[in-house]
């Protein structure tokens, strides 16, 4: 794997032109439908539309920068899981996108919800999700996170440490009551995906290892625990993944472990959560599963895998699916502001193409060289295409938003142009970096727009700032 340079990835690996990955348009105005919610189209004017909106007339409401979602988009991802996963727990990972508003969508749709922190419920409980619902995350929740909790009911709470088993304990043994929990675990699987978000390998800082025995003594530490009900296994094996490979090595070894809490307790473990991770499309090389598919061969793995463990009882079972929820019905709308040639190396040019927002509102690409694609959605062209390169208004070399795309020769400042697949870990991951201001967050759905988080404003940063004066 190649890591990038501090200073930026122009400071990095040799410049080439493309990717082998991007291929020249026959169309530059075409859109690739896996990358989009399903109301997306280019209307008679040549401009996106999305939830029956023109996005002109959603920029004209709303400026730019400005994140949208479709809701009918957002709404059919979580049922199309809750329907291939029947008879599974199907918990949507707030962390991907999270606000008052998408909490009531995955109530309503009858999902339930995984939160990483205090905050995360507090907006949960906000929206309408039963705490009953409810999976409480987190590698270091504190005494307070804890107590909140409990003193909420939620419905799980996933054990990463043995000093979080004895806080626990703790914490509902003087409120006399009994917390329900799942022990995360790592199962020493390396997800085929990026080293920053495979999540399961023995090197990092989530769960209780397997292989290193502390998965069975935390399993043993909560059945012993007199104000602990001891549910199962959690597993999670990292993020963006396309195959059930990783999976498969994940289910046996899990299940392993539920033979051996059964062979020294005499009892089963009732459930087996197997996280979430699933891939979707970014860019016209990334090839999604469908939850369907994932949820046949899931399903298959884990009932191969108890017969041959001689296993009796299969685990309830559950996932976590995030993005895979969340992130194609959103799309992020930029103004273009500046378009510059720069010449590379033996005359070869790129194009640069600015637009006024950038790692605020999207450090993925930044964080760690997540690939993105982009369209003019202001109009249609009828000019050739053009390579480019997205880039943001920050003062950081490395501020890119779409590293390799082919827009129109003929764009220019003042086009809009629309970024898919940008509802997960966009506006949950934003910052204020050079005091930019968070953009809003938008709902459509048949004609209509609905702000779900309003845009910052310069009032709300000052007013965190001790040594301002109003009225100065």
């Amino acid at each position: 794997m190649t890591h990038m340079h501090v200073a930026g990835s122009i400071h990095a690996d040799t410049v080439t032109p493309a990717p082998k990955w991007l291929s020249t348009p026959v169309d530059v105005n075409a859109l690739n439908p896996k990358l989009w919610s399903q109301t997306v189209v280019r209307n008679a004017e040549g401009a996106l539309e999305v939830g029956g909106l023109d996005v002109r007339e959603i920029v004209e409401r709303v400026d730019t920068p400005a994140y949208v979602m479709d809701e009918v988009d957002f709404r059919a991802r979580a049922r199309a899981f809750r329907d291939a996963f029947s008879g599974w727990d199907v918990y949507y990972a707030a962390k991907s996108f999270l606000c008052t508003i998408s909490a009531r969508w995955i109530a309503e749709e009858g999902l339930c919800m995984d939160v990483c922190s205090g905050n995360e419920l507090t907006v949960a409980l906000a929206g309408g999700m039963p705490a009953a619902r409810i999976g409480f995350h987190g590698n270091n929740k504190t005494v307070a996170e804890l107590t909140q909790a409990v003193e909420a009911g939620v419905g799980r709470i996933i054990i990463d440490s043995m000093t979080e088993i004895e806080r626990l304990q703790a914490i509902c043994a003087e409120r006399e009551v009994t917390a329900r929990v799942m022990v995360r675990v790592t199962a020493g699987v390396e997800a085929h995906t990026h080293e920053y978000i495979a999540t399961a390998h023995e090197d990092q800082k989530f769960g209780l290892s397997i292989t290193g025995g502390q998965a069975l003594e935390g399993l043993l530490a909560c059945h012993a625990a007199p104000n602990i009900e001891l549910r199962g296994v959690h597993s999670h094996i990292g993020s963006q993944i396309f195959e059930t490979a990783g999976f498969e090595v994940a289910i046996r070894r899990t299940l392993e472990l539920h033979r051996a809490f059964l062979d020294a307790t005499g009892e089963h473990l009732p459930e087996l959560d197997l996280g979430g991770g699933f891939g979707i499309a970014y860019i016209a090389a990334d090839q999604p599963r469908s939850a369907e598919h994932l949820a046949g061969a899931m399903q298959a793995l884990v009932h191969r895998e108890c017969r041959g463990l001689e296993l009796d009882q299969v685990p309830h079972l559950s996932i976590e699916p995030g993005r895979a929820i969340s992130g194609t019905p959103g799309m992020a709308l930029y103004r273009v502001g500046t378009v510059k040639m720069v010449t590379l190396a033996e005359g070869v040019q790129r194009c640069y193409v600015s637009v006024d927002g950038g790692m605020s509102d999207n450090i993925r690409p930044a964080l760690y060289g997540a690939e993105y694609s982009a369209t003019l959605a202001s109009r249609a062209s009828d000019a050739g295409p053009l390579l480019c390169r997205v880039v943001g208004k920050h003062c950081e070399s490395g501020d890119i938003l779409v590293r390799d795309e082919f827009l129109p020769a003929d764009i220019a400042p003042g086009d809009l142009i629309a970024v898919p697949a940008a509802g997960a870990y966009s506006r949950s991951m934003a910052s204020n970096y050079n005091h930019a201001l968070k953009p809003p967050v938008v709902g459509v759905r048949d004609g209509e727009l609905r702000t779900l988080i309003r845009r910052e404003t310069m009032q709300d940063l000052l007013a965190l700032d001790a040594g301002w004066t109003p009225d100065a």
